[in-house]
């Protein structure tokens, strides 16, 4: 298997979950302490944590420590442009299956 691929599929599946999801598009807006994180994912501490550390080990976040808190930022932006276009594919299939609904009611 070409290592490239191996790589690409990492960071693939580092995003294969909402929270982590959720967690990359706050990220966006900038840096975030942990507790930060947990607030608004709205998720316990511990399994946002592991949230988090799938993240950093695939290489799609970084994180820093200052005094007792722990910050996470994004190292990929390039993944907000990827996350927006599935955006738009969302909204576009929902609005196409709402033209089916539209013409199955009359």
């Amino acid at each position: 298997m070409d290592p490239v691929y191996e790589q690409k599929a990492l960071i693939y599946k580092a995003l294969a979950h909402p929270i982590r999801i959720q967690i990359v598009e706050m990220l966006a807006d900038g840096e975030m302490s942990v507790s930060e994180i947990v607030k608004k994912v709205g998720a316990k501490e511990s399994n946002t944590s592991r949230h988090l550390a799938v993240l950093k080990s695939s290489g799609v976040v970084a994180s820093r420590k200052d005094g007792l808190n722990v910050y996470y930022k994004l190292l990929m932006p390039c993944l907000v442009n990827m996350l927006s276009c599935v955006n738009t594919a969302i909204v576009e299939k929902a609005e196409f299956h709402n033209e089916m609904a539209r013409r199955v009611k009359t």
